[in-house]
């Protein structure tokens, strides 16, 4: 069984949470995995940089972190906070909607809770050719 759940901290900017909660369900489904817990997050700019201090010590805001907050071999478990700030940037920047640059998002932190890593520039274009294929989810 896998349980997505969605949160809003943001002070201004408000999301739907089932249509969050559904996709990230959607891509852990999609990847294999049937036994997940997992809590998304949106936050805002000064939330991300609190949290990119202290976990990554890194002094600047950025747009998802994910954090595993399970062990190899058993089931999926963690948090994807997504900077809602961010996402609505980045979607002008991108020429994106911002549900679209949201779920992109989502779908990236979900794809780091499930191992994949996009250190390298390789990794990369795999991350986002899936993260691609799974915006086509995107109602």
């Amino acid at each position: 069984m896998t349980l997505v759940s969605v949160f809003n901290t943001h002070p201004r900017y408000k999301v739907q949470n089932s249509v969050f909660r559904k996709l990230a369900q959607s891509v852990f489904a999609r990847e294999g995995t049937r036994t997940a817990k997992c809590s998304v997050i949106f936050v805002n700019d000064k939330r991300m940089v609190e949290l990119n201090a202290t976990y990554l010590r890194h002094n600047y805001t950025t747009d998802v972190l994910s954090f595993p907050l399970h062990n190899p071999g058993e089931p999926l478990e963690g948090e994807v906070y997504v900077n809602i700030d961010q996402a609505r940037r980045q979607a002008r920047k991108f020429k994106a909607t911002y549900k679209a640059e949201l779920a992109r998002l989502v779908i990236h932190g979900a794809l780091h809770l499930l191992g994949y890593d996009d250190s390298t520039e390789r990794n990369k274009k795999r991350m986002s050719r899936l993260e691609d294929r799974y915006l086509l989810l995107l109602d």
